[in-house]
Formats: C-alpha cells, sequence, structure tokens
C-alpha cells in the first residue's frame, strides 16, 4: 500500500515508460533519476507543510544524494543525454 508521500507503482511504471529503455527497464539511471526526483518532489512538498520534520528531511537529503550520484554518472557517460534528462525533469544543472 502506497503511502502519501511515496509515489505509486502506477506512477512509477509510467516514469519507467517515459524514461527507460523499455517498458520494463527500472535499472537504467535514467528511470531511477525520474523515479527519486517524483519521491524528491513530494517529500518537499511535505516538508513545506511540516517543517520541524527533520526525520522526513534527512531521507530526503539521502535521496538526493543517491540522485546527485547517478546525475553525475550520467553525464560522465553521455553529456547530451544529461541535458536533455534534465531539462525534461525541470532540475538544475548543478554537478
Amino acid at each position: 500500500m502506497a503511502t502519501k508521500l511515496s509515489i505509486t507503482k502506477e506512477k512509477t511504471a509510467e516514469l519507467i515508460k517515459e524514461y527507460g529503455k523499455s517498458a520494463n527497464d527500472s535499472g537504467s539511471a535514467e528511470a531511477q533519476v525520474a523515479i527519486l526526483t517524483e519521491r524528491i518532489r513530494n517529500l518537499t512538498e511535505h516538508l513545506k507543510m511540516h517543517k520541524k520534520d527533520n526525520h522526513t528531511r534527512r531521507g530526503l537529503m539521502k535521496l538526493i544524494g543517491k540522485r546527485r550520484g547517478l546525475l553525475k554518472h550520467i553525464k560522465d557517460r553521455d553529456i547530451n543525454e544529461y541535458r536533455t534528462l534534465i531539462k525534461k525533469l525541470g532540475i538544475r544543472d548543478n554537478i
């Protein structure tokens, strides 16, 4: 059962289909970055309402670090693919 803070199975499948190499390719770095970005957005909205929720804030920071590592991997592998991915996801280039 999905909680309010996580993303649903349907949303995850949709992101994998859009960003993965195939419909079942949840392991590619691009699909993982897309899923992490959606989770980060949900947690950010939660923290806007609950400013003192430091446990969630720590989890958010861990997710951001994981996404940063995956983005660095994509950038080292193919810079054009990296640029299109961050543009499509609407995130800043801070690596």
